[in-house]
């Protein structure tokens, strides 16, 4: 079977994951339209009987067999290969951009990272600037941050900084209205001052007693709103683990928290730890300094940063931790026990299995198991899905049950 077919992990007739020609995308392909037997012909390579492609689609071909053509340990065998030093990857980069979508091209970037070993290239200028930036390309440039050359880093911020406003146009709005739409919703008062009345609520609640002879509804309970407060009315605590399957959790989680403390009405702690516990809150007005602030990989010790955050924590009925971690840990148990006291100090706690759109990582389900039969829900939420688990936790509702809405959407 050719590589580029087992590298993609499906059954020929979905080829889910090795990347499809740009002519089944948005992007033109050379030549123009691509016919059935010479897109499989792409997609499966050379040793598969399907004939010589037309002259226009042999470069297409030469930078997929670049990638996925190459042996196991990532060097070249037959066509494939990408030599290694900066000025093929940089070539290699603009062909690829120039054949498929961005969405392919960010595939086909992650996976050669991935099987040809060429990360220590990525510190190099002109293969940063040459890059399709992308939350996994991210996740790598903070694990490589502390041998990034000083050369580099300007060009490397650059390209973190413009994924985090990416999400952040994504996000960014919808965490801030759902925060003040729980915060009002969380609010309310069955006795209002005349002018906190919400009458179309309060219509709403009293319908039972419309009179049709006065064509009017006679309320007999008041909804409205609380008095509105100016300062911090929640704490979110994240507690983020850094091992490096949580890698793009680990940068979404910085993006969010960055949000979250912009917001007056909130106080947000970001605190992330493998076996050393960082508190980064100080640096969330900047999450590109957050992002190249932690330190993926490494052994995975939870309980000194749960007991760091249990004591940073200042009110606990209006507080909510929200532990981002696969659960793997050096002592579950440990783990367990200080769960069980941020939980009887008043603290609501939600664990996040994944904060990524990637699907859920390998996880200790044993754990996961042990978390829920304590009333900790434990689940995997998307960005898209991270501002209405936020009005959720505020508005006091059942994050088990919302965890499952959203599964059945």
């Amino acid at each position: 079977m050719s590589r580029r077919t087992s590298a993609a992990g499906t059954a020929p007739a979905q080829p889910a994951h090795t990347p499809q020609p740009a002519g089944s995308g948005s992007a033109e392909p050379p030549g123009g339209p691509i016919d059935a037997e010479q897109r499989w012909r792409l997609m499966l390579g050379v040793d598969e009987g399907l004939g010589e492609l037309s002259e226009p689609l042999r470069a297409m071909d030469r930078a997929l067999a670049a990638v996925y053509d190459a042996g196991d340990d990532g060097a070249a065998k037959g066509r494939g290969g990408l030599g290694g030093s900066a000025p093929s990857v940089t070539r290699w980069l603009g062909d690829i951009r120039a054949y498929f979508p961005n969405r392919v091209v960010q595939v086909m970037q992650t996976d050669a990272i991935e099987r040809l070993g060429i990360r220590s290239l990525l510190t190099e200028p002109e293969v940063l600037e040459t890059l399709e930036p992308d939350v996994h390309l991210v996740a790598t440039l903070a694990s490589l941050s502390k041998v990034i050359p000083e050369r580099s880093r300007a060009t490397a911020r650059a390209v973190v900084d413009r994924v985090v406003k990416d999400v952040e146009e994504r996000i960014a709005d919808r965490i801030r209205q759902s925060v003040t739409g729980a915060l009002n919703r969380a609010s309310r008062t069955s006795r209002p001052r005349p002018g906190d009345i919400d009458w179309n609520r309060t219509i709403a609640a009293n319908l039972g007693h419309y009179l049709p002879e006065h064509r009017t509804v006679v309320p007999e309970r008041l909804v409205g709103y609380g008095r509105r407060h100016l300062g911090v009315q929640r704490e979110f605590t994240i507690c983020l683990d850094q091992s490096g399957s949580m890698a793009t959790s680990v940068v979404y989680a910085s993006i969010m928290a960055g949000v979250m403390a912009s917001l007056r009405s909130l106080r947000t702690s970001l605190v992330a730890y493998s076996t050393d516990v960082v508190d980064l809150t100080e640096a969330l007005a900047d999450p590109v300094d957050v992002i190249f602030g932690t330190q993926l990989g490494g052994g995975t010790n939870t309980s000194p940063a749960l007991e760091y955050c249990r004591r940073t924590i200042t009110r606990p009925s209006a507080a909510v931790l929200i532990l981002i971690s696969d659960l793997y840990d050096f002592s579950p148990e440990r783990m367990l026990e200080h769960v069980a006291r941020i939980q009887g100090d008043g603290v609501q706690v939600v664990v996040l299995l994944a904060l990524s759109d990637d699907g859920l990582p390998s996880y200790n389900h044993k754990v996961a198991a042990s978390l829920g039969a304590m009333g900790v829900p434990a689940f995997g939420c998307t960005p898209d899905a991270f501002p209405g688990l936020i009005a959720a936790a505020i508005q006091g509702d059942d994050l088990g049950r919302w965890a499952e809405q959203q599964a059945s959407q």
